[in-house]
C-alpha cells in the first residue's frame, strides 16, 4: 500500500483535478492563439506574394528598357560599320578601277 496518508493522496488528486479543469481553457487559448497566427501568416505570405510579383514586373520592365536601349545602340554601331564597309569597298573599287586604267 502507499505510504501517503490519505489526506495527502486527496490532497494530491484535488490538485490533479483543479490542473485537468484548467486544460480545456488552455487548449482553447491555444486554439485561439494558432488560429491567429494562421492568420497573420497568410497575410505575410500574400504580402510576400505579392511583393514579389512587384519585383518581378519591374524586373522584367527594366530589362525590357534595357534590351530595347542596346538594341537602339547596337543597330546604330551595325549602321555605322556597314556605312564604313560600303565607303571602304568603294575605295577598294575605285583604286581597282585605276589600276585597270594605267594597265592599259
Amino acid at each position: 500500500m502507499s505510504t501517503q496518508t490519505l489526506e495527502q493522496r486527496v490532497e494530491s488528486l484535488e490538485r490533479r483535478v483543479t490542473i485537468l479543469e484548467e486544460l480545456p481553457a488552455k487548449v482553447d487559448r491555444l486554439s485561439t492563439e494558432i488560429s491567429q497566427l494562421r492568420t497573420e501568416m497568410r497575410a505575410e505570405f500574400s504580402a510576400m506574394r505579392e511583393e514579389s510579383q512587384t519585383r518581378d514586373a519591374d524586373t522584367r520592365r527594366v530589362l525590357r528598357e534595357e534590351i530595347r536601349a542596346n538594341r537602339d545602340a547596337l543597330s546604330a554601331q551595325m549602321r555605322t560599320l556597314h556605312e564604313e564597309v560600303i565607303a571602304r569597298i568603294a575605295v577598294i573599287q575605285e583604286r581597282s578601277a585605276r589600276r585597270r586604267r594605267k594597265a592599259r
